[in-house]
């Protein structure tokens, strides 16, 4: 039987994006189908780059260009940011296979199924962008995503505390006004994708959060007070309202939790 860290490995280290949305799908199946081993130990690279379409035009944060939605233009550079953001989130839920061993089957599990909708939402914002004769690729790109992977990598308990409670929880406040705005300027088909992979998104915190308090069981230690200690000690920028409470709660938060984000976070 194969490993499933050595063929996770593998998609996870490709730069080709049929090979990764495919592989990763495949990876999914596979280990559904019990054809991939878990259970033994396979070397893990301390550091390891993620794969990544060698065309993509990476620079920092502050020297991404500022586009207004409302323009043809803006709508296309919106989308283009999301398919960059579904990318790095195959990459992030594979990484979580890979790195992380001695994990609960259930774990590897829900993992990979978040990294096959992650996959899928990226094929779905790719062909948006071509139908309105875009790419991906066309846009400049940053790599922050994948730095809170690295800064991460040491502990599964912190990877499930930031990156899916704090970077994709972010995308359940901000994507509902998106769609709106895409609804106000009559692009149903772009506004359609994005519902979708909201409702999903709500799924993927979910299961950050199931795993990130089974962890702090396992430790004995507090899920709400170990949450909001790692936010202060790795989580770097600004926090910014408001959150949208109702889909927080559906992915595991707390009422608790979110009363003390929102002392945290600054308006919007």
């Amino acid at each position: 039987m194969k490993s499933l860290f050595e063929s996770t490995q593998k998609v996870l280290l490709s730069k080709d994006i049929k090979q990764k949305t495919q592989g990763t799908q495949k990876l999914k199946q596979d280990f559904e189908e019990g054809k991939l081993n878990h259970e033994k130990a396979f070397p893990i690279k301390d550091l390891i780059e993620a794969g990544y379409p060698p065309f993509l035009n990476f620079v920092a944060p502050k020297d991404l260009p500022r586009r207004r939605l409302g323009s043809p233009l803006g709508k296309v550079a919106l989308l283009h940011s999301l398919a960059h953001i579904e990318f790095n989130a195959i990459n992030l839920a594979l990484d979580a296979v890979y790195r992380f061993q001695q994990m609960p089957s259930r774990y590897y599990s829900d993992w990979l199924k978040v990294a096959a909708d992650e996959a899928r939402h990226f094929q779905l914002l790719q062909a948006r962008l071509n139908q309105l004769g875009s790419a991906y690729g066309e846009f400049p790109v940053h790599s922050g995503l994948w730095e809170m992977a690295e800064n991460t990598a040491h502990d599964v308990l912190v990877r499930m505390a930031l990156v899916p409670r704090v970077m994709e929880a972010r995308g359940l406040d901000v994507t509902p006004g998106m769609i709106s705005k895409l609804e106000e300027i009559k692009d149903s088909e772009s506004a359609q994708i994005l519902q979708l992979i909201w409702e999903e998104e709500i799924q993927h915190v979910s299961i950050g959060s199931h795993w990130f308090q089974y962890l702090c069981q396992k430790r004995n230690i507090c899920p709400e007070i170990t949450y909001l200690h790692l936010l202060n000690q790795y989580f770097s920028g600004r926090l910014r309202g408001p959150l949208h409470h109702e889909a927080r709660l559906q992915a595991g938060f707390s009422e608790s939790e979110l009363a003390a984000l929102e002392q945290l976070a600054t308006p919007n």
